[in-house]
């Protein structure tokens, strides 16, 4: 690996936080979401309700302990810390003309305690939320206006963190937009015509930001950040092969646009075969031409299966379900573990888009058991991170692919996206949390901790 890669750990504001309503911060989407259990999606409400429990509103409490997290991460040895910031922080209605101070210090802060041991901030501009208020006046991305919202927002941390931040990227996993707009930008329902006109917007204003962001400081790294569900076919029925390209080419509509900087032919083609008019002002395609990405993120977790049959065994998975491969072991929640999964996807995006790459969410959900003394033995996270940076060496030294980083997801135990929960843990630190939102909070160092301090010290060779 290249000297200057950027090993490291992710997190999202609203899974980290807390603090939901301090220091002016108005309500997020991701405010609104209930708890939910093991394979079961969080309930989506209108607005905070009284007696309801939002893991959300407390997390971890990052927002009080950054300074401790962040120096545990130091301990590791992290040359990036990827983290996003909360819009409503910025701007708690997301429509005020005047941002909020207190919000934009408390980033600040963030910022200057990584960059003191040396850690590179990689930001997400808008990571599955959005200012409440936007939803209830505006409709959200459903909303032109919304552009207009989100150009401000970008300008204003633009200008604030231009010394302190060089990586961006403007939305997370933008294509959960065909599955759940709802999750990813607070879209409560939406018909084709609905969705892809919001798709748009969204993809308008991730241009529009790049442009912006590139004024202000050239040096300035933005990327655009997706899902990878990279898909076999079930078989070598061509079928199976003509199922597995479309899944993937409703995918890559995002990053074909963000990247290349136009509709493809065959985006064009989908549209017009669903009968989706764009509502578009007379300069998009020439914003959306000059505000191409520099690089991609993207987050990989496990791979799919495509089908033509119907009738076969499921599994679940990222956001999604998906055909149970028989030659993959799964893990708690029914992901598909797939490390050589990973090697393929890194090729097949550095074909398709020649860019640099970046690994911005990879990582296993498992159960932890906190021992008496104080100890978390993960040995299981250790094999799967393990195997899956084997992959990735590998991509980068035999195949040639130009990859900038990996930030394993998450790198202390958050709030799970999904399902709310405690109990499904990521990271390299254990919180003392439960589902029901009991516990000290207390920082404990899983084995992986120190597994992950050598592999950094050694830039991958121990691995």
């Amino acid at each position: 690996m290249e000297e200057n890669f950027l090993w490291g750990g992710a997190v999202a504001a609203n899974q980290c936080e807390g603090a939901w309503d301090i220091d002016g911060k108005g309500i997020s989407t991701m405010d609104c979401f209930t708890g939910g259990s093991v394979k079961q999606q969080r309930e989506y409400t209108e607005g905070v309700v009284k007696g309801r429990y939002y893991p959300n509103h407390e997390a971890i409490e990052f927002y009080y302990r950054y300074k401790e997290d962040i120096k545990l991460f130091a301990e590791m040895g992290f040359k990036a810390f990827r983290l996003s910031i909360a819009w409503s922080r910025i701007f708690p209605k997301g429509d005020e003309q005047q941002a909020n101070e207190k919000g934009l210090q408390y980033y600040d802060d963030v910022f200057d305690e990584c960059l003191k041991y040396g850690i590179e901030p990689v930001v997400t501009i808008s990571h599955y939320e959005t200012p409440y208020h936007l939803v209830e006046k505006y409709g959200s991305w459903l909303n032109r206006s919304m552009i207009d919202f989100f150009e401000k927002y970008c300008e204003t941390i633009f200008k604030r963190y231009k010394a302190k931040v060089k990586y961006w990227m403007t939305f997370n996993e933008i294509n959960t937009m065909i599955e759940y707009p709802w999750f990813g930008s607070g879209i409560k329902s939406c018909d084709e015509q609905q969705k892809y006109n919001a798709i748009h917007n969204m993809l308008v204003a991730s241009a529009k930001a790049v442009k912006i962001g590139h004024s202000i400081n050239r040096d300035f790294k933005i990327g655009a950040m997706i899902f990878y569900p990279m898909t076999y076919p079930n078989t070598c029925n061509p079928v199976d092969n003509l199922k597995a390209m479309k899944d993937m080419d409703s995918h890559y509509y995002f990053s074909d646009i963000q990247i290349r900087g136009y509709y493809s032919n065959k985006a064009r083609k989908f549209l017009n075969q669903k009968n989706i008019v764009l509502n578009m002002a007379p300069d998009d395609l020439s914003v959306l031409k000059e505000g191409t990405v520099d690089y991609l993120g993207f987050s990989y977790y496990m791979s799919n299966v495509a089908s033509n049959q119907n009738d076969l065994q499921m599994t679940s998975g990222n956001l999604m379900n998906t055909i149970k491969n028989p030659f993959l072991r799964e893990t708690d929640w029914g992901w598909q573990i797939d490390p050589i999964g990973l090697r393929i996807s890194l090729n097949q995006l550095y074909d398709r888009y020649q860019i640099p790459l970046f690994i911005v969410e990879n990582g296993i959900g498992a159960i932890d058991q906190l021992e008496d003394n104080g100890e978390v033995h993960d040995q299981y996270r250790i094999d799967y991170l393990k195997e899956h940076i084997e992959q990735i060496k590998l991509a980068v030294e035999d195949d040639g692919v130009d990859l900038i980083g990996y930030t394993m997801w998450g790198c202390i135990d958050i709030i799970s996206a999904g399902t709310g929960e405690m109990k499904k843990r990521y990271g390299f630190i254990y919180v003392d949390k439960d589902d029901a939102g009991k516990g000290t909070l207390m920082r404990y160092r899983k084995d992986s901790f120190y597994w992950y301090k050598r592999v950094i010290e050694t830039n991958g060779t121990m691995i």
